[in-house]
């Protein structure tokens, strides 16, 4: 029988950054990986998988197109959720609450920190919409880099960040016989203390 101690009581952040450092160390691919979750105005659901690109007590940060399909429904429906899934620890993190988009200056910044041909194909790419032939982005691609000899690619409006401020944090570690140990930390605002409790697995 497991008689391992559970989930301990700490500030969620902390333990969230004590969880994806070991992440880090295990994951073979992208410990930054998570799961996206939005949906329509009308409640239709949507998930994918996207990059968290920073993380603090104010929230979680992506990137995307903004007149993406997930864009869309961001700017619809500012909720959203997150799942971090790490096999190698046998751990999950699910996080939800409210977004609110990036300031310019952020956007900016993290599109300039990518490496050249990254920012290349952010801009050339309509992304969601339909492709009639994978030449016409290629052919895209090359026009921005002609376009573009040398140096950074003007961040089109339309690709910016979004910070995700989280209302409710689950933190999930696989047991023996599934007898699973599970924390959820709440909070009503960010600037409102965290209650935490056990959940039966």
């Amino acid at each position: 029988m497991d008689n391992q101690s559970t989930i301990p009581e700490s500030d969620p952040f902390t333990l969230f950054e004590v969880w994806f450092g070991e992440a880090r160390s295990s994951e073979p691919n992208d410990p930054n990986a998570m799961a996206l979750a939005t949906a329509t105005p009308d409640g239709f659901p949507s998930v994918r998988m996207v990059l968290l690109k920073g993380h603090g007590a104010d929230g979680f940060v992506f990137y995307t197109n903004a007149e993406s399909r997930k864009g869309e429904q961001i700017r619809a429906n500012m909720r959203a959720s997150l799942l971090f899934h790490w096999k190698s620890l046998r751990r999950q993190v699910r996080i939800e609450g409210p977004l609110e988009e990036v300031t310019e200056a952020e956007a900016d910044a993290y599109f300039h920190s990518r490496p050249r041909a990254s920012q290349i194909g952010s801009a050339a790419s309509d992304q969601s919409r339909p492709l009639p032939d994978r030449q016409v982005y290629i052919d895209r691609v090359h026009a921005l880099e002609s376009r573009y000899p040398e140096g950074d690619i003007p961040r089109p409006p339309h690709w910016t960040g979004f910070r995700l401020s989280p209302r409710r944090i689950e933190f999930w570690n696989d047991r023996e016989y599934r007898l699973h140990d599970r924390r959820l930390f709440e909070r009503a605002a960010p600037d409102r203390p965290w209650s935490n409790t056990l959940l039966y697995p």
